[in-house]
């Protein structure tokens, strides 16, 4: 029997409540927002959760745990030197220092800038994030011990002309620095000389470098994508899944909690004070301060391309059959993570970790589906209002199923929509649409059944 093609994008909606949590905030320590409708709305963005997701789904494969158990993931950081110098300290029996300056240099030739030799805290920290797979030091870190030989000479040669850059640069009154600009062979105010002066990494320790910063195959990069413009010849991926900010369905209500934290030395000697004026001496909190805080119903969507994936896979490496398997098993973890994830800001203070979605709504079709427009108009949940529609959480969800029911009736592409739930009055809500007699949506149990 032929299996029926799957569509090619897997379309997620989510609905969670979040009840005094904090989950991103901005350089001020604020609460995000954006304003949709005509008010106010909390805003959780993509960012933070994409990368709870991509850490849980990697956390998860680290630990043999999941349909990606063992396989390969990556890991985003500045340290890549670090790790590597780590690397050829531990593995290969290499001093310390010298582990660290021999791989910085390697990885600076090859393009990736460093921050001011000058400051200790990142002179050997990337100025980029760079996503790359986890085992790139140690291959890099191989790699450099293999050839000790020629690399501590070059680096040698690299490192005197580099001083010799960095002396001419100080005596013409210019800004000295180490960084330099790999496709032009030239140092940040150091002028044409530099060109004539730095050696290049030879052909086949630079081709190395970058095969062991190459996205390989590492699922999470391709899954969420990478993007290095300081390496034109090091490829990057255009990501398989696309994430919307999670917004508030109805309008923003914000918290600012006044905290006292107690000072136990100093309630210690009040308590075992000898007359009032002793106990006098230390009243008062230890510290004092306040926090933002958020309450509502959120709406996030997510869409996963499953021929881009595949495309991806591809790429790395795979064949076509090793491909569609490991997008299959790809496409499970991107879904749990998707529920499970969530970001750990005020974790331990807020317990938000915890939270399970209301609702959680997957289905399939030829193009991906953003239902946001469903909460444009914000839902108002006062029992005296004329337009109240109650409780955001079972209002939201209402409004979320009656509006992917009228767009399957215009879109023939769409498939049977999946609904999970893990609140009793979200699925009594959910059971009113199915004995209505509707066959757009049919409840399940399990995240893994959300994308069969």
């Amino acid at each position: 029997m032929t299996e029926t093609p799957r569509n090619q994008f897997l379309s997620l909606h989510v609905l969670e409540t979040l009840v005094a949590v904090l989950p991103v905030r901005d350089e001020n320590g604020s609460p995000k927002s954006l304003v949709y409708g005509g008010v106010e709305r909390h805003m959780i963005t993509s960012q933070a959760r994409r990368r709870a997701e991509r850490v849980h789904a990697r956390d998860r494969a680290n630990a043999g745990i999941g349909a990606l158990a063992g396989r390969s993931t990556g890991l985003r950081t500045r340290e890549w030197a670090l790790i590597t110098a780590k690397s050829l300290e531990t593995d290969h029996g290499w001093d310390r220092a010298e582990a660290v300056v021999t791989a910085r240099a390697v990885i600076e030739a090859v393009g990736l800038k460093f921050g001011d030799p000058a400051k200790k805290t990142v002179a050997n920290l990337t100025k980029v994030l760079l996503f790359a797979p986890a085992d790139t030091g140690t291959r890099i870190a191989a790699h450099i011990q293999e050839h000790a030989g020629e690399l501590r000479a070059w680096r040698d040669e690299y490192l005197r002309a580099q001083d010799e850059i960095r002396k001419k640069t100080t005596r013409k009154g210019g800004r000295a620095t180490a960084s330099q600009d790999s496709e032009t062979g030239t140092e940040e105010g150091a002028g044409p000389a530099a060109e004539a002066t730095l050696p290049p990494l030879p052909k086949p320790h630079r081709d190395a470098v970058l095969f062991a910063i190459a996205p390989r195959d590492a699922i999470d990069i391709a899954l969420y994508g990478r993007f290095l413009a300081e390496i034109a010849d090091s490829p990057n991926v255009d990501g398989a899944v696309q994430s919307s900010h999670a917004f508030t369905v109805q309008e923003a209500e914000q918290v600012d909690d006044f905290y006292a934290a107690a000072d136990d030395a100093k309630l210690h000697r009040k308590r075992n004070a000898l007359d009032f004026l002793d106990s006098a001496d230390d009243a008062g909190a230890g510290m004092t301060g306040y926090q933002s805080l958020i309450s509502g119903t959120f709406y996030r969507h997510a869409v996963l391309d499953r021929a881009q994936l595949t495309t991806n896979l591809r790429a790395a490496g795979m064949t076509e059959a090793e491909a569609a398997d490991t997008a299959v098993d790809a496409e499970k973890e991107f879904v749990n993570a998707f529920v499970e994830a969530f970001p750990e800001a005020k974790k331990n203070s807020t317990a938000s970790t915890g939270s399970l979605p209301a609702l959680v709504l997957a289905f399939e079709g030829t193009r991906p589906y953003n239902y946001a427009a469903a909460f444009q108009r914000p839902i108002d949940e006062s029992p005296t209002s004329a337009g109240g529609e109650g409780p955001a959480g079972p209002a939201a969800v209402r409004r979320l199923l009656t509006h992917h029911a009228f767009v399957s009736e215009r879109r023939p592409d769409l498939t049977a929509a999946r609904v999970l739930t893990y609140d009793p009055q979200i699925d009594a809500v959910v059971k009113e649409f199915e004995t209505a007699g509707r066959d757009d949506v049919a409840s399940v149990t399990e995240i893994e059944e959300l994308a069969p």
